[in-house]
């Protein structure tokens, strides 16, 4: 199995990408929802789908606990979440508070694994690791051109930015529609909007 791709245009005339190409993520509109997740961790590991399920189903309220108490949660093998938010800007620091808090979100970075490469000398002329960082999720992804019209990218939006671009993202989503290491491509808001903490 493989992420499909579709080979898309940049249509934004302002963006300095524009008549670029771009490998783009398609997706058809099924879910892997909680069920399935379940089953397939049933099939991983000795514990019932029906436990899986009830710790699944759980999570999301943990996670909001934790989040309401101003904490990251880091879960081992997929990476940590923490809340982000956008703030309006005001002239004088004494207005500045939580009621210019606007956007709220849930950011979210990949847990990260160093792979050695190879080896190489340094500048003392000793020999080292040569290493890359990779997400521990997509590493072993496999990326594969697909030409089924059932496949289409993710709607553009403030929040989720484009993977591959075609538009030029949002404001604050730059060519390539937003980055991977949590806030994912701005909000698109006015200028006097800007991302928080987090952000």
């Amino acid at each position: 199995m493989s992420q499909k791709f579709k080979k898309l245009q940049n249509q934004n005339e302002e963006s300095t990408a524009f008549g670029k190409w771009f490998a783009t993520a398609v997706y058809d509109q099924h879910f892997i929802e909680t069920e399935e997740l379940a089953d397939f961790i049933q099939k991983q590991a000795s514990v019932k789908k029906s436990d899986i399920k009830a710790v699944l189903d759980e999570l999301g309220d943990a996670m909001k606990h934790f989040f309401e108490l101003g904490q990251k949660v880091r879960l081992d093998g997929i990476g940590i979440f923490k809340v982000g938010f956008s703030s309006i800007g005001v002239s004088d620091k004494d207005d500045c508070g939580a009621q210019n808090i606007t956007t709220r979100r849930v950011l979210f970075q990949p847990e990260t694994e160093r792979i050695v490469v190879g080896q190489a000398k340094n500048k003392k002329n000793k020999i080292v690791q040569k290493y890359v960082v990779v997400k521990t999720l997509v590493k072993d992804v496999v990326f594969e051109e697909t030409y089924d019209t059932a496949l289409s990218p993710e709607p553009e939006s403030g929040e989720s930015g484009n993977a591959g671009g075609t538009n030029g993202g949002s404001q604050n989503g730059g060519t390539t529609g937003g980055n991977t290491g949590g806030n994912t491509g701005g909000d698109g808001g006015d200028d006097d909007e800007r991302p928080g903490a987090g952000g």
